[in-house]
C-alpha cells in the first residue's frame, strides 16, 4: 500500500469504504465544464464496476477525502499494458492547494513501481485551468480531436496529453 504523508494529507490506494465520498466527488466535479457529459452513478455497486477499489489514489486530509486519481491500463491489450490512463479530480474547495499535485507524483511512483513507462490523459479544451496545472506536471500535449464536443452552446476540442516516466 503506498501513502504519502504531507503534514495531514495522505494518499493512499482506494478502499471500498471510500466509495460514498467517491460518488458526492465526482457528481460535483464533472460537470460541462470538464467532462463530455456530468457522471451519475445509479449506485455504489454500479460505481464500483467502473471503479474497484485499489483502481485509484485518494488523497485524505483530516479524515476527509478531498481528491483521488484514477489509473488503469487503457485498452486491456497486453501489448498495452506500459500504458496508464489517468483522471484526477480534487474537490472545488480544496484545489490549488498542493494535493493535485501531489495525486500526481504518487500516480507517477505507483507507476514506475508498476513497470509503467507512460501516463496519458484526456481534457477538455475549455478546461484552461486542468491544461495548465497538466502542462506543469509535465504533461505534453500529443493531438486534439477538433470540435469534439457541443457543451454549453459551442464547439469543444478533446486533447490528448501523455507524460513519459521511463
Amino acid at each position: 500500500m503506498l501513502h504519502i504523508d504531507r503534514d495531514t494529507l495522505s494518499i493512499r490506494l482506494s478502499e471500498l469504504r471510500d466509495v460514498r465520498e467517491l460518488i458526492m466527488l465526482d457528481h460535483l466535479i464533472w460537470t460541462e465544464d470538464t467532462a463530455p457529459a456530468a457522471l451519475s452513478w445509479r449506485s455504489s455497486e454500479d460505481y464500483l464496476l467502473h471503479a474497484p477499489p485499489g483502481s485509484q489514489l485518494v488523497a485524505v486530509k483530516e479524515d476527509k477525502l478531498c481528491g483521488y486519481v484514477g489509473f488503469g491500463c487503457p485498452t486491456g491489450m497486453k501489448s498495452n499494458r506500459h500504458v496508464y490512463e489517468i483522471h484526477i479530480a480534487v474537490h472545488p474547495e480544496r484545489q490549488r492547494s498542493g494535493i493535485g499535485r501531489g495525486l500526481i507524483e504518487a500516480v507517477k511512483k505507483l507507476a514506475a513501481e508498476r513497470g509503467i513507462r507512460r501516463l496519458r490523459l484526456r481534457a477538455l479544451s475549455c478546461n484552461v485551468p486542468a491544461l495548465a496545472f497538466y502542462h506543469k506536471c509535465g504533461f505534453r500535449e500529443e493531438g486534439r480531436l477538433r470540435e469534439e464536443f457541443y457543451l454549453g452552446g459551442r464547439y469543444v476540442d478533446e486533447v490528448f496529453m501523455s507524460c513519459r516516466l521511463m
